[in-house]
């Protein structure tokens, strides 16, 4: 039998110690035999036994520093789990519902009570035929038909639902998941449960005072929801990119310009609108202090006023493009005609013309062309600087034409969207028809951005080679 390591006889030096092996006869690592650990990764004792960093923490005492990897395993352990979609849709599109409501029942309720005339019950009930009305459902009142919606808590409302179409993408895990049936779904939930508040909103309107259909409500609401829900929704899954990639070129800059005119048409006219109102300031005025309710009632009033401020721009807008508007049946106002009858005393109808512009109609005409010269300058501008980013050649003639002719039916269907839902019936008789036509501002814009952009993208391209 062998002798084992045990059974053989060590050697030792003159000093009576076990000789030092050196590198190149070590047969193994050398155990520590006061700890019993070997060294395989040749560190040595003092090296293994020296003191973790420690942190101070407020009280004093002392806490092991963070390793690495320890940030990233904590992280998954505190990561909160997904919500299921019902739950998440339901909390989102109800604190949505609530803050696009609340303001409109304090502003109608704070109306009422200047005139003594109303209860809580009744201000809640008045708050909601309002906000149903914002959305664009139309009322039945004893006056007849109410269908002249507020943009302003229109805009409110849309703004809140894209935050839920964001808070319910994260909530459910598709943030940054660039998937355009997931944000589908998410939209259409949030839609689908916003519809349901609009109808049982319908139902609590009962009998007493306005009315609404419940089906038209539920209808409207839900379409209202789920298209601004899904602009949060493709925001944050980011499923938009990978679709204007795959869009050519020419599309993808030709609806951006078409975009940039019409929102330089609608500031044109917020601005034409505003002048307006500072002109006829003292007749608006009047108007407000005729009603005689008080400094509350006549706040009400002009918040209510300005919840119409965006219709009034987009009437002046058309103003500017041509076809003008009508504030009742058998009327109209445009630049070389105003015919219109007796109006009621509302503050809003004070910033109307008197009469035609006369000689400066043509200079007021140019407005909405040079609004396109300014998108078509901007067009060829961001095509050359994308180019020169990328250490391109310059876009041809027939891509910056191209994107630039795409830009006038954009802004025209955009412009004559925003006409049809900002008008509507203000009762019945010959109020029943308020508001631009919107085939025609569809038609008039197409035609001027469509030239605007082509001139302004020419004199860009021409001015920057020059």
């Amino acid at each position: 039998m062998p002798p084992t390591s045990a059974d053989r006889p060590r050697r030792t030096d003159a000093s009576g110690g076990v000789p030092d092996v050196g590198p190149e006869t070590s047969p193994g690592p050398v155990p520590d035999r006061r700890d019993g650990l070997d060294r395989p990764d040749g560190r040595d004792r003092a090296e293994r036994r020296r003191p973790t960093p420690r942190r101070a923490t407020p009280g004093g005492g002392r806490v092991p520093a963070p390793r690495p990897g320890d940030a990233a395993r904590s992280g998954e352990a505190r990561r909160p789990g997904r919500a299921p979609l019902p739950v998440a849709a339901a909390v989102a599109t109800l604190w949505a519902a609530v803050v696009s409501y609340l303001p409109v029942a304090v502003v109608l309720g704070v109306a009422r009570f200047a005139e003594d005339a109303g209860s809580i019950g009744a201000a809640a009930r008045l708050g909601l035929a309002g906000w149903l009305l914002g959305h664009g459902v139309p009322l039945q009142t004893a006056a007849g038909p109410f269908g002249l919606a507020p943009l302003a808590l229109a805009v409110l409302a849309a703004w809140r639902l894209a935050q839920a179409g964001v808070h319910v993408s994260r909530a459910v895990g598709a943030r940054h998941h660039p998937n355009l049936g997931r944000a589908l779904i998410v939209a259409g939930t949030v839609g689908i449960g916003y519809g349901l508040l609009g109808a049982l909103a319908a139902i609590a309107l009962g009998d007493d005072g306005p009315t609404a259909a419940p089906l038209r409500a539920l209808l409207t609401l839900a379409t209202f929801g789920t298209l601004a829900a899904l602009v949060g929704a493709l925001r944050a899954t980011g499923a938009l990119g990978p679709l204007a990639r795959r869009t050519p070129a020419v599309l993808r800059d030709g609806v951006r310009t078409g975009v940039v005119a019409a929102f330089l048409l609608f500031a044109a006219g917020a601005g034409v609108a505003g002048l307006a109102v500072a002109t006829g300031g003292g007749e608006a005025g009047d108007m407000i202090g005729a009603y005689r309710t008080g400094v509350l009632g006549q706040a009400g009033i002009t918040l209510v006023s300005l919840g119409y401020a965006p219709n009034a721009a987009i009437w002046a807008a058309s103003f500017l493009l041509g076809p003008g508007f009508a504030v009742g049946t058998d009327t109209v106002v445009r630049t070389t005609e105003v015919s219109i009858g007796a109006l009621p005393a509302v503050p809003l109808f004070a910033a109307l013309p008197e009469g035609p512009l006369g000689g400066l109609g043509g200079v007021v005409l140019a407005v909405p062309v040079l609004a396109g010269m300014g998108a078509g300058w901007l067009l060829a501008r961001r095509m050359l600087l994308t180019a020169a980013d990328r250490h391109a050649s310059p876009p041809g003639w027939s891509t910056l034409l191209g994107a630039a002719a795409v830009g006038g039916p954009v802004a025209g269907v955009l412009m004559g969207g925003a006409a049809f839902f900002s008008g509507g019936p203000l009762g019945g008789g010959r109020l029943a028809e308020i508001g631009p036509s919107y085939w025609q501002v569809a038609a008039g814009a197409t035609v001027v951005v469509l030239v605007g952009t082509l001139i302004g993208a020419v004199a860009s391209r021409a001015v920057t080679r020059r």
